[in-house]
């Protein structure tokens, strides 16, 4: 038996293995991450200690690898509090992405944290798009039309995210110069209820296209997230909820 703990962050639902002894491979993560046979969850979280400070690799639901996550790396450092007992207000993680601070609070069950997400690069937008962000992770950011369907939501999305080799497709409602609300179809996952790295990339670019403010609100599916800027880095915030502890056998 394999004990895991099942997170979210925003909706945005992740199950986590803290110092594992299980081997994770592809193929596991599809498992456990399976909604209908497994545990279900947008993703696999696996964390160890790396002296100090975490280190974490994350699986998307269908096996691949990420780079980041703003939602998850929240997630991964509540259940390491959880599991551990560190107390520390802060932690470095060491992601696929670079070193990312995250400063997080617990009250039982539930916490907020904030992460600093590093730069957000901006490239030229693609045909039919408002932007191209990096946040360590790519996106394609579009302005959201009330008469697609999600089916059409769907085409384009594959289509945008092959033109850059597999990206996050986000579609943005711009509601006023401080909020946004967000829906988006994730690279390896499909449609998920919020997107930290996306939220992150939305602002940026529709700052950039000068539709909203530097700091915004990016309402996801599941809860608003909060995007702060400091030059071109940006801070996420954001909530996480603890769901279960569980025992699976693989």
């Amino acid at each position: 038996m394999t004990q895991l703990q099942k997170w979210h962050g925003a909706g945005n639902d992740f199950v986590v293995s803290v110092q594992p002894e299980v081997q994770w491979t592809p193929e596991l993560a599809r498992a456990v991450c399976d909604r209908h046979r497994g545990i279900g969850a947008d993703g696999l979280l696996v964390v160890t200690a790396l002296g100090d400070d975490l280190d974490m690799t994350l699986f998307n639901a269908d096996g691949s690898v990420a780079e980041m996550s703003g939602n998850g790396i929240r997630v991964l450092v509540a259940a390491w509090k959880r599991s551990t007992g560190d107390t520390r207000d802060v932690l470095q993680v060491h992601t696929g992405a670079g070193i990312r601070r995250v400063s997080l609070e617990l009250s039982g069950n539930e916490g907020r944290g904030a992460v600093t997400m590093g730069p957000v690069t901006l490239r030229a937008p693609l045909t039919g798009t408002l932007g191209v962000a990096s946040v360590g992770n790519p996106h394609v950011v579009v302005l959201d039309q009330p008469e697609w369907s999600d089916a059409q939501r769907e085409v384009l999305a594959y289509d945008w995210a092959e033109q850059l080799g597999g990206a996050n497709v986000e579609f943005v409602t711009v509601v006023d110069r401080d909020e946004v609300s967000l829906r988006v179809i994730e690279r390896g996952v499909g449609w998920t209820l919020a997107c930290g790295t996306g939220s992150c990339a939305t602002a940026a670019v529709c700052h950039a296209a000068g539709l909203t403010n530097r700091d915004v609100t990016v309402v996801n599916p599941g809860g608003a997230l909060r995007v702060t800027f400091d030059g071109d880095e940006a801070t996420l915030e954001g909530p996480v909820v603890f769901v279960a502890d569980v025992s699976w056998s693989q």
